[in-house]
């Protein structure tokens, strides 16, 4: 088995179709990848695919499978990361991530830690969804991430920041815009645009929101992400849910307004990969009480106080 099998067989199962996965994804024939799926399920000895009319589908040992290649293709990517930042050691270096908008209330904070402990560090940003940091932490490319605990993150470990209470964002002209707070009942009423897309995290959390106070959010319009969704609200005269960092993104046109009652969270958190050995992570890590002291205190955003 090489890990090009590994490599072929998780394009097919990822597109769900063998000419699919040959043109767009591995640019070989159909005749070729098959012939080369048929090779790795000999070399397991069990089928892995069951080939349908209109593609393929996984079989259970398929799953089973296709799990353990993908974490053992992100380890491969991780160790040719590892060895090509260790081949050049020209300066040290530390690569972060953030949710967009995070950067605002976090990095200003997490900068000044890092020139304390290691004032020459080059460091690098950028800002995703959070499934997408938490695959870039797998792959090594991101030493740490502000992101949500995403749960298909093999490998990664994630502390706990803050608790963000969830927010009703809706148009500055909106007839509710003059209440303080926002009752459920209310937001049922509306039209729903989703600000979870991109975020199963977030959107676990709003499905159990609406779940337990008895109403029902079927989402009429759909953002790719949190400033796309305010947009949407803008244009539509509907409302969205998003995290309370998230005041930091908003445009004139709209408003934030609390949730009436105790309001449902979504957990922030500091991820990193377990086999990252960077020393200037751990000394980061273990100031993590500290930076969440400073933002609390120097913060216009508030949150909900975790138990530590």
């Amino acid at each position: 088995m090489e890990l090009r099998h590994l490599r072929y067989f998780a394009a097919v199962a990822e597109e769900g179709s063998l000419l699919t996965a040959a043109e767009r994804r591995l640019h070989t024939s159909q005749p070729s990848l098959s012939r080369q799926i048929r090779d790795l399920e000999t070399e397991i000895g069990v089928k892995l695919l069951e080939r349908q009319p209109r593609g393929v589908t996984l079989t259970a040992a398929g799953k089973v499978f296709l799990d353990h290649a993908r974490l053992a293709l992100l380890q491969v990517e991780a160790a040719i990361e590892g060895a090509r930042r260790t081949a050049e050691p020209k300066r040290p270096a530390l690569a972060m991530g953030f949710l967009v908008g995070l950067e605002v209330t976090w990095l200003p904070h997490l900068l000044r830690m890092i020139r304390e402990e290691a004032s020459e560090t080059e460091v690098t940003l950028c800002s995703l969804s959070s499934p997408e940091l938490a695959l870039a932490l797998m792959r090594g490319r991101l030493d740490l991430a502000f992101l949500r605990p995403e749960k298909q993150s093999l490998g990664l470990s994630f502390k706990l920041l803050a608790k963000e209470p969830l927010l009703a964002v809706l148009p500055a002209s909106h007839r509710l815009a003059s209440s303080k707070k926002i009752r459920p009942e209310d937001l049922a009423r509306e039209i729903y645009v989703s600000s979870a897309r991109t975020s199963p995290v977030l959107q676990a959390a709003i499905q159990e929101y609406a779940s337990s106070t008895g109403i029902v959010l079927k989402a009429k319009y759909e953002g790719e992400n949190i400033s796309s969704a305010m947009s949407l609200v803008a244009s539509t005269g509907g409302v969205t849910l998003v995290p309370l960092y998230a005041q930091n993104m908003l445009a004139p046109n709209v408003v934030a307004r609390a949730l009436e009652g105790v309001p449902p969270t979504v957990d922030l958190t500091l991820g990193y990969n377990e086999t990252n050995t960077s020393p200037l992570l751990r000394r980061l890590l273990s100031r993590a009480d500290e930076l969440v002291e400073n933002v609390q205190k120097q913060s216009i955003i508030r949150y909900a106080e975790v138990p530590y």
